[in-house]
């Protein structure tokens, strides 16, 4: 493993969990802690753009450009995670097993999909 695929491991991976646990903390009423929730994530987030512009650095690469293509991808991507969140909502919380399961799975494809969308299909 490269130098630069550890560092962006290691750092992808804290953001992910610190944005993960902001947004629990913000969303769970029980947890009683908002205001804390709210800045988890947005560390979470801050350190996620300054992972990517680390990796870039490191492998010479420029930064993705901001065009019509990638914005869409990216929304792609959020709404299909989102597709996902709702299937296993219904599973554990609303206890609708059979309809969870098929959305849950239906937003697996919709991310695997998101492959060639990005990569191609050579």
């Amino acid at each position: 493993m490269k130098k630069s695929s550890f560092v962006a491991l290691i750092l992808g991976t804290v953001s992910g969990v610190l944005f993960a646990l902001g947004m629990c903390m913000a969303l769970l009423p029980e947890w009683n802690a908002f205001t804390e929730g709210v800045v988890f994530g947005v560390v979470g987030i801050i350190l996620g753009v300054i992972t990517a512009l680390i990796w870039c650095k490191m492998e010479n690469k420029e930064m993705p450009r901001l065009n019509g293509k990638n914005v869409l991808r990216t929304v792609y991507g959020i709404f299909a995670a989102l597709v996902l969140g709702l299937g296993m909502c219904m599973c554990l919380v609303w206890n609708m097993i059979v309809w969870g399961t098929i959305v849950g799975l239906v937003g697996i494809i919709m991310l695997i999909a998101l492959i060639p969308m990005v990569k191609g299909i050579k």
